[in-house]
């Protein structure tokens, strides 16, 4: 025997389309945050009628509930903080949850360039911590190979990654004088 979900109003073949758009709208918002776009395909997914959904939608923005502004500059922050992610991905994952171009480039503003290298440089000091044997050329080109990967699957362009791994490899090269790795 399933568990069913406890009936709600979205649930009930009688109730008022618009109720239980509101229903499924406040459960996703509790949840986290999200765009508008997000909100809109969970009510379509659920067989709300467009128009409803729409007016639905256009309430929640007019009292700030939804608002799709806040939603990026929260997303790029937490994303990039805590991901360590860059821009590039940001604006990549930022146009998957239907935000606009202009919305998008205002929020990735928070993140400066300074705050992108020294991210990278983090995620790549952290990685070759766990990596020995660099004072060998083959396993340094290996090491540079994997940590450009992973900094490129974060986002970050290639010749970027790339300098960002030698850097910290030669400093860490030049502070361990290759005792350690």
């Amino acid at each position: 025997m399933t568990a069913s979900k406890p009936p709600g109003p979205e649930l009930d073949a009688d109730a008022d389309p618009a109720s239980a758009a509101r229903a499924i709208v406040l459960r996703q918002l509790s949840n986290s945050p999200k765009s508008r776009l997000q909100l809109s395909r969970k009510l379509a997914e659920r067989n709300i009628p467009e128009d409803v959904a729409e007016a639905v939608l256009d309430r929640f923005e007019e009292v700030r509930l939804v608002d799709d502004t806040e939603f990026a500059e929260l997303w790029v922050r937490s994303r990039a903080q805590n991901r360590k992610l860059a821009r590039g991905a940001l604006r990549r994952e930022l146009a998957e949850k239907g935000i606009d171009d202009d919305t998008a480039a205002c929020a990735l503003a928070q993140v400066s360039d300074e705050q992108e290298e020294t991210a990278a440089r983090e995620l790549v000091e952290r990685k070759l911590r766990s990596l020995r044997g660099l004072g060998d050329a083959s396993e340094r080109d290996k090491a540079v190979r994997r940590l450009a990967s992973m900094l490129a699957r974060k986002g970050y362009q290639p010749g970027q990654a790339f300098r960002i791994v030698n850097e910290v490899i030669d400093a860490a090269l030049q502070d361990d004088g290759q005792a350690g790795l």
